[in-house]
């Protein structure tokens, strides 16, 4: 590999999106839950008004990787934030940089914009991914819980 190019993704790019966010459902052991299909991201990454933003790794000019984000708002701090919703590379393709690279140019794209923070989750068990999040010096924040209302339980909610 010569070569690793980061850029935004872009119309013309949806398989490539649907086909990276598939691996990541799959390593993730999420697959049943994945649904995502490349009308979903013509409308929310390039529609109107995009509800998500997405940038991808390029190695020798193949698709490698992806990350998808949105902003987010930090009223404490009274600036905006990033909420990393996706973060993967290739299997085949890691421990060669595409990760980092692909980190840094969100952070410096970030610091550039006066945002406050960048923050994700991961899965418990994913200890490679936890080891190259603390490589980067990332925090881990355990004194705060997600919760989170889905299918019958937000359904039954909003009905009151």
């Amino acid at each position: 590999m010569t070569g690793i190019e980061i850029r935004c993704a872009r119309s013309g790019d949806e398989a490539v999106i649907v086909d990276l966010l598939r691996e990541l459902a799959e390593y993730e052991r999420l697959s049943h839950k994945f649904h995502l299909t490349r009308d979903d991201v013509a409308r929310d990454f390039f529609g109107q008004a995009p509800r998500v933003r997405c940038d991808l790794a390029l190695a020798d000019g193949e698709p490698a990787g992806i990350m998808t984000w949105y902003h987010t708002y930090a009223t404490f701090a009274a600036r905006c934030g990033i909420y990393l919703e996706d973060f993967y590379v290739r299997t085949a393709l890691r421990q060669r940089g595409i990760g980092r690279a692909l980190v840094v140019d969100l952070a410096s794209r970030a610091v550039s914009a006066g945002i406050a923070k960048m923050e994700w989750s991961v899965l418990a068990w994913n200890k490679p991914s936890i080891a190259f999040y603390e490589s980067l010096h990332a925090e881990r924040v355990d004194d705060w819980h997600v919760y989170r209302l889905m299918g019958e339980s937000l359904a039954a909610l909003a009905r009151g």
